[in-house]
């Protein structure tokens, strides 16, 4: 038996590992720096936050508990609505790792089922993610859908 677990603040710094896990393994370039540290200073702000926008579900290695093999971190966003989603809640999965000695276990399909069921209570109908090509067996599974969506995106520098 898998057992997952609410992620709480005392969890930023792995999931900020987890994180450059996961962007590695889609070829992302990673190299340490602030990035880092800041990201670890959101999880902590966002997962003690009494709205509870943001969850994150993990799974702790089981030869070191206090750190973790697999995790999801998932957010609600509040948008206007549309045809296809009459909520003003979406979700959004922005994470999905699991440790490279950890995998073909079933630990990120419990993290991800633990995530669909915290965004099940809240109402939120509709999630979105991005797919690795790893990753988009198991999403398939769960019933996710490639999507026509043409994302686009800009840059531009702070002022």
């Amino acid at each position: 038996m898998i057992h997952v677990r609410r992620a709480t603040p005392t969890d930023a710094d792995e999931l900020m590992r987890l994180r450059v896990v996961m962007l590695s393994g889609m070829g992302t370039p990673v190299a340490d720096g602030p990035w880092l540290a800041a990201g670890a200073d959101l999880l902590r702000r966002q997962l003690a936050d009494p709205a509870e926008r943001v969850a994150a579900f993990v799974v702790a290695r089981p030869d070191a508990p206090h750190a973790l093999a697999a995790c999801v971190v998932g957010a609600i966003d509040e948008r206007l609505p549309g045809p296809h989603n009459p909520s003003p809640f979406k979700g959004y999965v922005y994470n999905v790792a699991t440790d490279p000695g950890y995998r073909r276990r079933g630990y990120s399909r419990a993290c991800m089922r633990a995530l669909l069921d915290w965004y099940a209570e809240r109402g939120v109908t509709l999630v979105d993610l991005r797919a690795s090509p790893d990753g988009e067996p198991l999403y398939t599974a769960l019933g996710f859908v490639r999507t026509p969506d043409p994302a686009m995106r800009l840059i531009t520098r702070a002022r």
